[in-house]
């Protein structure tokens, strides 16, 4: 058995996450913090537009009575509402669907 195939047994990784990790301690000059540290992200963390109000605001939109024409809301219904609210972002259905969802807040 090869050394390197011998140590990655051994530390139960594959040889190519051995490999990467013997390349990243080489670049960085032999700095093991600098080896095993996680990478600064490039660009910060995207805020959601979702906050507990627009939560708050959709499921009490759910709850209502659905518009003239409809038995009952859709996600697509709700996600069209949704649209035409001001201070409510653009929300897609699979969106809206998640946060009822989280929620328990079923469409019936």
């Amino acid at each position: 058995m090869d050394t390197k195939e011998a140590i990655a047994v051994r530390l139960g990784v594959s040889g190519e996450t051995l490999r990467l990790v013997a390349k990243r301690f080489a670049e960085t000059g032999g700095d093991v913090h600098a080896t095993i540290a996680r990478k600064k992200r490039d660009l910060p963390p995207v805020p959601s537009p979702v906050t507990g109000e627009v939560e708050a605001r959709l499921i009490a939109m759910a709850c209502s009575q659905p518009p003239q024409g409809y038995a009952r809301w859709s996600l697509r219904l709700l996600e069209k509402h949704v649209a035409l609210v001001e201070d409510i972002p653009d929300l897609d259905h699979s969106t809206i669907g998640r946060i009822l969802k989280k929620r328990n807040c079923v469409l019936t």
